[in-house]
């Protein structure tokens, strides 16, 4: 238990390119080739179906066109300004041996497991075949080209962590850092995650509690005006 297996195996996974804005995203030039697209509305005129990923083979700038080849292996030439619902990932490697905790990035439906969920490796095999405990006490089996998001769970950020639950929840906090990053919301969601234990290591423990007293309460337009 808590013990990582001697050997380990290398699998590709995708990380959001969480850079990219909307407007961004709708400039070939954003993009670079091996980039993987995911289109969750689709897109008739372009054939692509709703759900469906697709790599980057192909920038145009000057036209604002790309080419990707579809998981069927079908290319298409498209102007990315045109389509909405688009996430587009960048490929990595990761290298993961039993005993490993991950993270999954994205639903997994396939397996009924949800985005965020934790789990622990219990094998894999250099084909990629994993078998993972999650934390929820159900065992899944699939292999890495079935579900490429996922990345190791050791740590997340505290908006990643709301819904889940954990026994002992260790929170860094930089009271330097903005309002927008440390403030009520961030202490609320990161201890409340915890069933045992919480422990808390920060760079100023005298500005801890006013840091993370701010409040972050949206104010409506007729607060402002006083009406």
């Amino acid at each position: 238990m808590g013990m990582l297996a001697r050997e380990e195996h290398v699998v590709k996974v995708l990380v959001q390119r969480g850079e990219m804005t909307g407007a961004d995203r709708q400039f070939a030039a954003k993009y670079e080739v091996g980039d993987a697209v995911r289109y969750s509305k689709g897109s008739q005129e372009a054939g692509l179906r709703a759900g469906e990923y697709a790599w980057v083979t192909g920038v145009i700038p000057k036209e604002n066109k790309l080419t990707v080849e579809t998981e069927a292996g079908t290319k298409v030439t498209y102007d990315p300004a045109r389509l909405r619902g688009v996430t587009v990932y960048k490929e990595e490697d990761r290298s993961l041996a039993a005993g490993d905790r991950i993270q999954l990035t994205a639903p997994f439906r396939a397996k009924r497991v949800a985005n965020r969920e934790l789990g622990t490796v219990e094998h894999i095999d250099a084909a990629g075949n994993i078998l993972l405990k999650l934390d929820s006490g159900r065992q899944i089996h699939f292999n890495i080209t079935e579900h490429q998001q996922l990345d190791y769970g050791y740590a997340t950020t505290s908006h990643a962590a709301q819904g889940l639950t954990s026994k002992s929840v260790l929170l860094n906090v930089d009271t330097e850092k903005s309002k927008a990053l440390v403030n009520e919301r961030l202490g609320y969601v990161a201890i409340s995650r915890a069933s045992h234990d919480v422990f808390v290591c920060t760079n100023n423990a005298g500005d801890l509690a006013e840091k993370l007293g701010r409040q972050m309460s949206k104010t409506s337009a007729i607060q402002e005006v006083g009406i």
